[in-house]
């Protein structure tokens, strides 16, 4: 043994430590040599410096080495047998298969700590033995509590916050430190844009007979001026309005009276403006809004989203980019007034009497006008403001680069408290109680999860826009799904939401899954089960914040809104009323819970669109074959009218249908490759799959458009001369022929990005 120990010693002195250096060769390959480690270098004797290196002895003594060995052969054999003669077989536990609370499994991150004395075994004993995953949203349903709202709402309820104002900038830094303190890695979006305000030195004028007006509320983008016209009454300035309108008395030059509510002001001032009108006057009428006679009205009428005198691109820094403003804005006046001052005008307005779908609630003659003049003055005046958007992120395990985003508006005109306290804070409760699960839950959602604070909304989602346009290669066919918390919560008892098509299966299991406010069952029981998406769906207007999302980027978005029995919107939007007590009162004083619920409802959606491994759970492709099935119908029976009526010639819109038809064959072919799938097994697959279902949306936009001159390129969901819905009515036979090419090769191409390789595409078009 002692001339073994002694071999064993002299070969530990003589060989420290090795390792591999790459050193180039002449031919400029790379060659791997082994070097081993000496106390002290030979031949550079250089004081202070790293080890040298040597190459190690070629030779050693053949008896050494055979004492080493069998040495070696000895310890390892005596080891053995005292480990084998000691060690006694311990009594297999019992295994208990009950529930996963009775088994009381810990997330693997974070085993529970067992003792011998405890007599039960670790994972690694029992192979067999797989840890139930929890229900993760039962989880989070126990974290978004009534009591955690209760505080929140309270800490982001403020009586005015204007967007780029001080209070504004306070609360996107108070919510940039909730998300520094979740470690969600917070970071800001700055933005200079252009908004317009009233000039306090010039305030707005409304002068009717010897009657003046000076109202404070205001339409932000309303053309500046003064104009006089004839004063005329349309209703809620629908198409179908102002139509009967033109029948009776005449529109061009001059101002039309409206109602506000059925579609924007936007809309409203646009179809006046197509009608020739002059100027705009907007009032709330008692018939649908129940309050205050003197309360203002604010709001705005650019026909698109985001800063207008930056369309289609970010508002980083104005002198980059030449003088230009989007054509959404209105060449016409455009102001809000009171129901009261709206009482004095309607019963000097004269005219012929309108019928009754024009009458609204007040106790007069509701008359259609056009023998009185009526003058408008509008002062308002562009104001820079730079706006911040907030962001956190919760980075997904496994594909971090896939992103939900679910955001909330947090400036508004006055208090705003259902307008952006209440969306703002289940932002915040949502992105606690997510980070809370990962954190001690052991929860890990395959993608990630941003939480976004919005400013500059009431302008029309400017904040959300601009990000959009800023960074819209980053976003591309990344972000996959976006979910708007704004007005979630306007009442009780009911709920309607906006989607695209292809959310429509969430929405769905959604509601099935969350219990009802009133107490049982659940949402779904509560909407009506065989009617539901006539009860709930409605079409996504242009003013819903979720709507640049989806036909501006191509992104699957989702709006939805507990609101009143019998209601349709919430109607303290815009007013200095929109505060805690008249919320409280529509939702019967159950603020708190409904805002808990409202979380539930968002979260639940976010958390399948996260964890699921595969994204056709959650986006349903094959819901837009209907939709598009509809719209393909509505042109093939245009165009089969113009045609019999000779007055469209050459255009066989069988080749739209044919595109249909490859749209629906790659849904199908797209369908059985995810059954045909080991998702379980090949990871690679399974997100070449999700990476297909993920181009659908966006390959629906309109190639053939800049999104300068037309935003909102989605060929079903957009606006504009580009989608099925505009082809299905124009009366222009060249636009007519060259808009359905160009929708015919849009659906082409969205099927061939479903399909994914090329060597699969279907060309028979």
């Amino acid at each position: 043994m002692d001339k073994v120990r002694s071999a064993f010693n002299n070969m530990i002195k003589s060989e420290r430590y090795s390792r591999f250096t790459l050193q180039p060769a002449e031919d400029g390959e790379g060659h791997v040599e082994v070097k081993l480690s000496d106390d002290v270098s030979e031949g550079e004797g250089q004081a202070g410096g790293s080890p040298s290196f040597r190459p190690a002895p070629q030779h050693h003594s053949r008896r050494s080495l055979c004492y080493l060995a069998l040495g070696m052969l000895l310890i390892f054999v005596t080891g053995y047998m005292v480990g084998f003669i000691c060690h006694s077989k311990p009594k297999p536990a019992a295994v208990n298969c009950g529930t996963e609370m009775e088994m009381n499994i810990q997330p693997e991150n974070k085993p529970a700590d067992v003792t011998p004395a405890q007599g039960s075994q670790s994972k690694e004993a029992l192979p067999f033995l797989e840890a139930v995953e929890p229900n993760w949203k039962e989880v989070l349903a126990q974290k978004l509590t009534s009591q955690a709202f209760d505080k929140t709402l309270k800490e982001f309820d403020v009586p005015n916050r204007s967007a780029g104002s001080e209070v504004d900038m306070k609360l996107a830094n108070q919510i940039f430190n909730e998300f520094k303190n979740q470690q969600m890695d917070p970071w800001t979006d700055i933005h200079y844009v252009q908004l317009q305000a009233q000039d306090s030195g010039n305030p707005n004028h409304v002068r009717f007979g010897s009657d003046v007006f000076n109202p404070t509320g205001y339409l932000a983008y309303s053309a500046a001026g003064k104009v006089e016209g004839k004063l005329v009454y349309g209703n809620y300035g629908r198409q179908e309005d102002l139509d009967v309108l033109q029948k009776n008395v005449e529109i061009k030059g001059s101002v039309v009276l409206l109602r506000a509510g059925k579609i924007s002001f936007a809309e409203q001032v646009d179809n006046a403006a197509t009608k020739g009108a002059s100027a705009v006057l907007i009032y709330p009428d008692v018939k649908d809004y129940k309050y205050v006679a003197d309360t203002e009205l604010y709001g705005h009428v650019h026909l698109g989203s985001g800063d207008p005198y930056t369309p289609g691109f970010p508002s980083f820094n104005h002198t980059q980019f030449p003088p230009t403003q989007s054509s959404g804005l209105p060449k016409i006046l455009a102001q809000t007034i009171t129901a009261s001052t709206a009482t004095a005008i309607l019963q000097k307005i004269g005219g012929p009497e309108a019928d009754s779908g024009f009458k609204g609630g007040f106790d007069l003659t509701y008359r259609l006008g056009g023998s009185e003049n009526i003058t408008v003055e509008v002062n308002n005046v562009l104001v820079n403001r730079e706006i911040h958007n907030v962001f956190g992120v919760i980075k997904g395990f496994v594909d971090p680069d896939r992103y939900i985003v679910l955001g909330a508006q947090r400036d508004a005109w006055g208090p705003g408290y259902t307008r952006a306290t209440v969306g703002t804070s289940v932002l915040l409760e949502l992105a606690k109680a997510v980070h809370d699960m990962v954190e001690n839950d052991g929860f890990r959602p395959r993608r990630s999860l941003v939480f976004a604070s919005w400013s500059a909304g009431e302008y029309g989602s400017v904040g959300a826009t601009e990000w959009l346009e800023g960074y819209m290669s980053s976003i591309d066919k990344r972000v996959f799904t976006y979910i708007s918390l704004d007005g979630v919560l306007m009442g009780r008892g009911n709920l309607i939401a906006s989607a695209s098509p292809m959310l429509h299966s969430l929405l769905e299991s959604t509601m099935k899954e969350v219990k009802s406010p009133l107490g049982s069952g659940t949402v779904y029981d509560m909407v009506g089960q065989n009617k539901w998406e006539t009860n709930v769906l409605r079409p996504m207007s242009m003013d819903d914040p979720a709507y640049p999302f989806l036909a501006f980027s191509g992104i699957p978005s989702i709006s939805f809104h507990f609101i009143s029995q019998n209601a349709e919107a919430y109607p303290y939007y815009g007013t200095s009323l929109d505060n805690m007590d008249h919320l409280d009162y529509l939702t019967s004083h159950k603020t708190s819970e409904m805002a808990a619920l409202a979380a539930q409802f968002a979260g639940q959606m976010a958390l399948k669109l996260v964890h699921d491994r595969l994204l056709s759970s959650a986006l349903d492709v094959s819901r837009y074959s209907t939709v598009l099935t509809k719209a393909v119908v509505r042109v093939y029976k245009r165009i089969n009218q113009l045609s019999q009526s000779g007055e469209l010639k050459g255009v066989d819109p069988s080749w739209l249908n044919r595109a249909r038809g490859s749209f629906q064959r790659a849904a199908g072919s797209l369908s059985n490759a995810i059954k045909n799938t080991d998702l379980e097994s090949d990871k690679e697959a399974c997100r070449i799959l999700n990476d297909r279902i993920m181009t659908v949306e966006h390959d629906l936009l309109s190639p053939y458009l800049s999104p300068i001159e037309t935003p909102f390129r989605h060929l079903l969901l957009g606006r504009g001369s580009h989608t099925l819905a505009s082809i299905a009515e124009t009366s222009d036979m060249e636009q007519l022929h060259t808009e359905l090419a160009l929708a015919t090769w849009t659906i082409q191409g969205c099927a061939n990005g479903m399909v994914g390789d090329i060597w699969d595409l279907d060309l028979e078009i």
